[in-house]
């Protein structure tokens, strides 16, 4: 099925960056807001506790799974924020590097924060994202 996003990239802009500049979904897509994806296991407890790369990878799959639930998938994500609790820019790039593999080659606009605390105990990572599919 064709994804109803489509990807920018800027000549205009630096190209050091690992994704799109910007993104559009045509009129007509249905949107989907998801709420941030945590690290969290099916019985409640955090995952990969210390390990911000490990707690990214299952912040993911959360996210894959809150998608498929919804009719989509990455392909369909429009765009992401990734928090990260660490004021250390090598474990927002630790984070980052297993958000931005994921995604493959649909480099989704994204923004990277790093914040001072999360919900859960023990949480470093949260994603959030929004995605767009076209309307059946």
């Amino acid at each position: 099925m064709a994804s109803a996003v489509t990807l920018i990239r800027s000549s205009s802009l630096s190209d050091v960056a690992e994704y799109a500049y910007a993104a559009t979904a045509p009129a007509g897509s249905r949107l989907i807001f998801l709420a941030g994806a945590c690290p969290l296991n099916e019985d409640g407890s955090t995952a990969a506790v210390g390990d911000y790369a490990g707690q990214a990878a299952k912040a993911v799959e959360n996210l894959r799974t809150a998608l498929a639930d919804s009719g989509a998938s990455l392909h369909d994500v429009i765009s992401t924020r990734v928090l990260v609790a660490s004021s250390r820019q090598p474990d927002l790039v630790a984070a980052w590097e297993v958000v931005r593999d994921s995604f493959g080659d649909h480099d989704v606009p994204s923004t990277l924060m790093g914040v001072t605390v999360l919900g859960y105990d023990d949480q470093l990572v949260e994603i959030e994202a929004i995605a767009a599919v076209l309307d059946s």
